[in-house]
């Protein structure tokens, strides 16, 4: 279990970056694997996702996740639709107590958001493809529309690392050839490969969106296999299929 120094000061708020470690899952999904998306066996991560309810003191039905698309949707969670289990989205937004809202990554970048103003949280699934194509500004801007004055808290959780994350020349054209200047994010390994800091890129985007705060839980998913799943590294041992992490963030009813 991982935690943002900043939300940790603020009462009426949980959250947690979930490890892999201490759920009910074996194998290639040991053990606190939370991806129904997954071919483990669903009975267990059901039981897994409920222990996560538990750290929280929520129930099981109160932890809304989404399946994920690396897509710029973003969902506004609110009376209408909170009996809904799962989301169609790549991020989410609430201002509802004691609902909680998580993300499930094996490389992407989780973030999760509070707005200190407004009483409202968010999450969001950003891997290369839906932040390149405005998952966080969309995010950021589902938050500023519940209220005029906004100040928000951005923590961007646990990812690939810019020296695990190795590309090719295509990939690299495809982010200069939008702006020129994300060439910065990347670093040169020969003439046919790159690294790409995703970490980096994620954060540029989130001080272009005017975010106040922001804070980096800077552990890199493919080189620390206790802690954490990761579709790269899966994919290079040749493994069938990989487990998903958890981040999640609730607002506490103070009643």
């Amino acid at each position: 279990m991982f935690f943002s120094k900043k939300l940790k000061l603020i009462k009426n708020v949980s959250h947690c970056f979930f490890s892999r470690k201490n759920g009910f899952s074996n194998g290639i999904y040991k053990s606190l694997n939370c991806g129904l998306g997954s071919k483990d066996e669903k009975e267990l991560v059901l039981k897994n996702l409920q222990q996560v309810s538990s750290f929280f003191k929520i129930k099981p039905n109160d932890l809304k996740i989404m399946s994920q698309t690396h897509s710029p949707k973003v969902l506004l969670l609110d009376e209408k639709n909170k009996s809904l289990n799962r989301f169609q989205s790549d991020a989410l937004v609430t201002g509802l107590d004691n609902i909680g809202i998580g993300v499930l990554t094996a490389d992407c970048v989780p973030i999760l958001f509070y707005d200190k103003i407004n009483n409202s949280i968010g999450c969001a699934h950003a891997g290369w493809k839906g932040a390149k194509s405005g998952v966080i500004e969309n995010t950021v801007d589902q938050l500023k529309k519940l209220n005029k004055k906004n100040e928000i808290i951005a923590v961007v959780g646990p990812c690939i690392g810019k020296k695990s994350y190795e590309v090719g020349n295509e990939f690299v054209n495809l982010f200069i050839k939008e702006k020129r200047e994300n060439l910065n994010f990347f670093s040169k390994k020969n003439d046919k490969k790159f690294y790409f800091d995703l970490r980096g890129y994620v954060n540029n985007i989130l001080r272009k969106c005017d975010i106040s705060e922001i804070e980096n839980i800077d552990m890199d998913t493919l080189e620390d296999s206790e802690n954490f799943f990761s579709f790269r590294r899966s994919t290079i041992k040749g493994d069938m299929d990989y487990g998903r992490c958890i981040s999640v963030i609730v607002i506490n009813s103070l009643n």
